[in-house]
């Protein structure tokens, strides 16, 4: 069969044409004239895996899709951030080098890169410098007071029980005219009742009633567990809780299992 026939009916010419210069069917490749299918990649099936096309199949250009983790769909931080992120909290105990570190490379940080440090450091639960980061943002020209910032802040806050600091950027986020949404101020209520602060916690709560978001029922019943050493302020939000939700039910347990009389 001549060779130009064997090329053109294979499903794979350039094995086709390995094969035969193996098998020294030629001695001579000077004068060998190839088909113009042969000089083109030949395409995989559209029902074909191209790992099964063939054995392998090489795709001879780059498709356009993103690589590595960009594929998968991660998110980056950049150089700058983690070199900020590390200096941080390297100086974090000593407080003039921290100002100094805050002065010569934090504020020149861009501003993906400076709320992406925001971000990593709350994740990291350094809330101290992420308090820091933030003061810094607020002095930017690009920044306007945004309520999910506050949110996440102050979470972060209760969830470590530094409720003084917590409660500064909640009267600063009161002053631009924000107000917290129904999870804040469950976690709030949280951290004052775990403080040991009842009394807080019903501020509080009495802080919620006057928000323009109808209230959620998961700030009533932190509160209708966290009260019930105070059967009296219990009382007063028990009863609150069944005027706004009067199809949902308080569970009272015996008074004998936390030494009430």
């Amino acid at each position: 069969m001549p060779l130009i026939s064997i090329l053109s009916k294979s499903r794979s010419p350039l094995l086709a044409c390995v094969f035969i210069l193996n098998k020294r069917h030629l001695s001579s490749t000077e004068n060998l004239i190839f088909p113009k299918s042969f000089l083109a990649f030949p395409s995989p099936p559209a029902s074909t895996n191209p790992q099964q096309f063939g054995r392998e199949w090489i795709r001879p250009y780059h498709d356009g899709r993103p690589r590595g983790p960009l594929w998968r769909g991660k998110k980056l931080i950049g150089k700058e951030a983690i070199f900020v992120i590390l200096g941080l909290k390297r100086f974090k105990d000593d407080r003039e080098k921290l100002e100094k570190f805050i002065k010569t490379h934090v504020r020149r940080l861009l501003k993906l890169d400076m709320i992406a440090v925001l971000n990593e450091l709350e994740r990291q639960q350094e809330v101290s410098l992420a308090i820091e980061i933030f003061r810094v943002i607020q002095k930017q020209d690009w920044y306007t007071p945004d309520v999910y910032v506050y949110k996440d802040l102050i979470i972060s806050l209760a969830r470590c029980k530094k409720m003084y600091v917590a409660m500064e950027l909640w009267e600063n986020m009161r002053k631009e005219g924000l107000f917290p949404d129904s999870q804040t101020y469950a976690e709030v209520i949280r951290g004052f009742l775990a403080y040991g602060s009842p009394a807080d916690a019903m501020n509080i709560f009495e802080d919620m009633k006057k928000s323009p978001d109808p209230p959620e029922e998961l700030p009533f019943r932190i509160l209708l567990k966290g009260l019930l050493p105070h059967p009296l302020l219990r009382n007063r939000v028990k009863q609150d809780f069944e005027e706004i939700f009067p199809d949902q039910r308080v569970y009272d347990p015996p008074e004998e299992i936390f030494g009430l009389r």
